[in-house]
């Protein structure tokens, strides 16, 4: 039996989308105009409402996912399985997520709490696509083979929907939050939608816009990003990939270190791909003119065992953090215990 669903469609879901602050650092760069995406105030708390809501949108307006018949099947490193899953338990569909065992205990308790069924890998932080190199996308891909009719994959790392939800959604809106001022974008690259999306639609507007990948180190430990030259690039990524100018590539150590110099100018407490897209900008900066616009995917929640593993924050200033941090929109708590756990506005 499929789970009771409380939300009409999918479509419901999209309207809710979007639409998050765009806020000046001005203590971290004060002599740059530097201005922070909050993506963290999207339901489900991350940048990965955009996209997860327009394929589960376009999955039911094309027939391919169907109440009462349907599973949503994805291998995703964190956001979009919480996306996905927190979406899907609204809509009342069963999901499953083919995850990576290294992904954070957090993000875990998250998806179970969520409802999904998750299948772990021995995969990297971010699923790769190589032929032969993935667990993760093959697993999905062989239970939708072997059982036809069951499943629909939103398939991220292909599914135009994906880059659509950006070009639709979070260019338009940097556009119009920065009065058409906007003179670069950093973010991180897991799926390519992100950037893609955002990049295709500043240029539209203004080709002088430099549109600027943070990468992180091989072998790294930033959920939800990926190194290219470890990882074939997503279809979703090749279709539009010269529409970023440059890639810089940061270590972990960089990422952690700027994770907590933000939460120390700007008392905001965000997740670690915030702190590559920081550390990135660092390297590039004295290029870059016009307003500067950052994407914060997620904000520090999920992150307690890898900002402790990892020697970021010990638990208790880590907790403290968090409960004094300006993270308004969304705080998200999770745990198995409290099925009630879910990203909460913040009052």
């Amino acid at each position: 039996m499929q789970a009771q669903s409380d939300i009409s469609n999918a479509e419901d879901i999209v309207k809710g989308i979007g639409n998050t602050p765009l806020v000046r650092l001005n203590n971290l760069f004060n002599l740059k105009e530097v201005y922070a995406k909050i993506e963290w105030c999207n339901p489900s708390g991350s940048v990965k409402a955009r996209p997860a809501s327009w394929m589960l949108n376009e999955g039911e307006k094309q027939g391919n996912l169907v109440r009462d018949k349907t599973t949503v099947i994805e291998p995703t490193s964190g956001n979009t399985g919480v996306a996905l899953s927190h979406f899907a338990k609204s809509l009342g569909y069963k999901i499953e997520l083919a995850v990576p065992e290294r992904m954070s205990d957090e993000t875990k308790n998250i998806l179970k709490t969520n409802g999904a069924k998750l299948l772990e890998t021995e995969d990297d932080l971010c699923p790769r696509v190589g032929p032969g190199t993935d667990q993760a996308i093959a697993l999905a891909s062989a239970l939708i083979k072997n059982h036809p009719g069951k499943y629909y994959s939103p398939d991220q790392y292909n599914n135009d929907a994906n880059f659509r939800s950006h070009y639709y959604g979070t260019g338009p809106e940097i556009w119009k939050e920065t009065n058409g001022e906007v003179g670069a974008f950093i973010t991180g690259i897991g799926t390519g939608g992100t950037i893609t999306g955002v990049g295709t639609y500043l240029k539209e507007k203004n080709s002088n816009i430099k549109i600027i990948a943070a990468e992180p180190q091989k072998n790294h430990n930033i959920q939800g990003l990926r190194n290219l030259d470890e990882s074939e690039k997503p279809e979703l990524l090749k279709r539009r990939i010269e529409v970023i100018d440059e890639k810089i590539t940061v270590t972990d150590k960089e990422s952690f270190d700027m994770i907590k110099k933000l939460s120390s100018a700007e008392n905001l407490f965000a997740g670690p791909s915030t702190g590559s897209v920081l550390a990135a900008l660092n390297k590039t900066i004295n290029k870059l003119e016009g307003k500067i616009v950052l994407l914060f995917g997620d904000n520090a929640a999920k992150y307690k065992s890898i900002y402790s593993k990892f020697g970021v924050y010990e638990e208790k200033e880590f907790d403290k953090r968090l409960k004094e941090s300006k993270n308004n929109c969304f705080t998200c708590t999770y745990s198995n215990t409290d099925p009630e756990d879910s990203c909460r506005i913040r009052q």
